[in-house]
């Protein structure tokens, strides 16, 4: 499990994003203000920092420039302050990225992701239903192939690549090349409910394709 210190002000904020890592085997711990921060950061061994820029009391730069002359730790910055010279500063005293706010979880996950792999590959090493072969063009199930058309294997391996984020037919139909962009939202449907059929899925109650209303779908793969 990655362990992450956020320093973050905004709790209602901080409380999302510690509930959705959570789901992704990350482990946060919240800090409101600097002080805190700096304390656990002392007390406490983490895999990376989050760090809010505009905190009370203390410059996010400055907690930047503390922590990286006691630690090589990875250092995030979350912040709304977009302005270059911030962004500047912040690599300036230590930051190793910048995501600025707002943003969706899902790419504080991505960048999470991407430090640790280059860091502790077996810290976010975890066991997934899916796995594809690119090399072989093909897509195992708990180690089982499954088989499939192209246009299939086409459109599951699309989705574990962008799993969940919602995906529509429209999109489908432009980035598959199987699917002839003529074809009808419809015959997307039905190539779906194939795919849940091969790869066990329950058509009543999906569990890794799911259906977003009005929009298209999206792939879990846990």
């Amino acid at each position: 499990m990655v362990t992450v210190l956020m320093i973050e002000d905004d709790i209602e904020l901080a409380q999302l994003l510690k509930n959705r890592l959570k789901k992704e085997n990350i482990e946060v711990t919240v800090a409101s203000t600097p002080l805190e921060g700096l304390t656990l950061f002392q007390t406490h061994a983490y895999d990376l920092l989050v760090l809010d820029l505009s905190l009370p009391q203390m410059d996010g730069i400055e907690i930047c420039r503390l922590i990286r002359q006691e630690s090589n730790i990875p250092i995030i910055i979350s912040s709304a302050r977009s302005d270059i010279r911030d962004k500047m500063m912040g690599f300036s005293r230590g930051a190793d990225d910048y995501i600025p706010k707002p943003y969706d979880s899902q790419e504080l996950i991505f960048r999470i992701d991407a430090i640790m792999r280059r860091i502790h590959p077996t810290l976010v090493k975890k066991s997934t239903p899916f796995e594809i072969d690119e090399k072989r063009h093909e897509i195992f199930r708990n180690s089982i192939l499954l088989r499939l058309t192209q246009a299939e294997y086409d459109i599951v391996a699309y989705m574990i690549q962008k799993e969940r984020f919602v995906i529509s037919r429209e999109e489908l139909l432009l980035n598959i090349g199987s699917i002839k962009y003529e074809s009808s939202l419809k015959s997307i449907d039905v190539i779906i409910g194939r795919i849940r059929q091969k790869i066990g899925d329950d058509t009543k109650n999906p569990r890794y394709i799911v259906s977003v209303r009005g929009v298209g779908y999206k792939f879990v793969n846990e």
